[in-house]
């Protein structure tokens, strides 16, 4: 089975009756069989993101082989993207070794350089079949090594998203709308009126990062809002450290690995399974 691009697999997500597709982030390849049987359990699409961290971790065939083999074997549409790259070369090596869709993150740069380099990675992008998000605003947090002071937030204005679209025309925009990445141990305060605006003015599928630190009622009103892509990376990576800490803690040296991790998996599982039953 091939890998699809976002805008297929939202295609598929919609037939299914989703509003939005959740893109979550892979922390280790020990995690990867949980996130199939959760969309599995709800017959939904799947999302995999990866960190240039974990890609450099990994190895990008090793991930792009095994995703799409379980993606064969499971009947799973299933698209592989990479997340938050502002280097241009690595956006292209991604492409090279079969990612199906990549995000440039230029949201740090002057707004006539995002506009450009945007621009160059769609170039490279499109007649590849490969789908591009780019990003406005500047969202707060931490996330894979790179820091946002929450005084350096810049929310996207309505001026600056329309301006944006028109003159790079990407697959999906992310927005600054008051998420922070990285946040799990309180709730984001999404401004939905800005969100509903910049939707309205770009008619662009807008993408939702820090999706972890967002109360179920707040996800149900962004999706209802134009979100058609919610980032979740955080709470899988708490929920699986957490689960391990506990097995491991209690295990013996010479008990077989799985009984850590299998309890570490479920939860993860879990986590998917809520996670994508807000997205109907």
């Amino acid at each position: 089975m091939k890998l699809y691009n976002f805008t297929e697999l939202l295609q598929v997500a919609k037939q299914r009756d989703f509003k939005a597709l959740g893109s979550f982030n892979l922390h280790c390849l020990e995690m990867l069989p949980a996130y199939f049987k959760a969309a599995k359990a709800t017959n939904s699409p799947l999302m995999i993101q990866i960190s240039t961290g974990t890609a450099k971790y990994l190895g990008h065939k090793l991930l792009v082989d095994s995703i799409r083999s379980l993606s064969e074997s499971e009947d799973v549409p299933t698209c592989l993207h990479l997340d938050h790259c502002s280097d241009l070369a690595a956006i292209k090596f991604a492409m090279d070794a079969g990612f199906s869709s990549v995000m440039y993150d230029g949201s740090h740069l002057p707004f006539e350089e995002n506009i450009a380099n945007t621009r160059e990675v769609i170039g490279m992008a499109r007649p590849r079949n490969i789908t591009v998000e780019a990003e406005l605003g500047a969202i707060g947090g931490s996330e894979d090594g790179k820091c946002v002071a929450m005084s350096d937030m810049a929310f996207t204005t309505v001026e600056e998203a329309k301006r944006f679209v028109e003159e790079t025309h990407p697959d999906m925009l992310a927005v600054s709308v008051g998420t922070v990445h990285g946040l799990y141990t309180g709730k984001a305060e999404i401004q939905h009126q800005r969100l509903a605006d910049i939707y309205a003015a770009t008619q662009t599928p807008l993408v939702l990062h820090g999706g972890t630190g967002v109360s179920d009622e707040d996800m149900r009103q962004a999706v209802q809002g134009g979100i058609e892509k919610v980032n979740v990376g955080t709470e899988m990576n708490v929920q699986w450290v957490g689960e391990c800490q506990n097995t491991f803690s209690k295990g013996k040296v010479n008990d077989s690995v799985r009984n850590f991790l299998v309890p570490a998996n479920d939860a993860v599982r879990n986590v998917l399974m809520e996670k994508i039953a807000l997205f109907r």
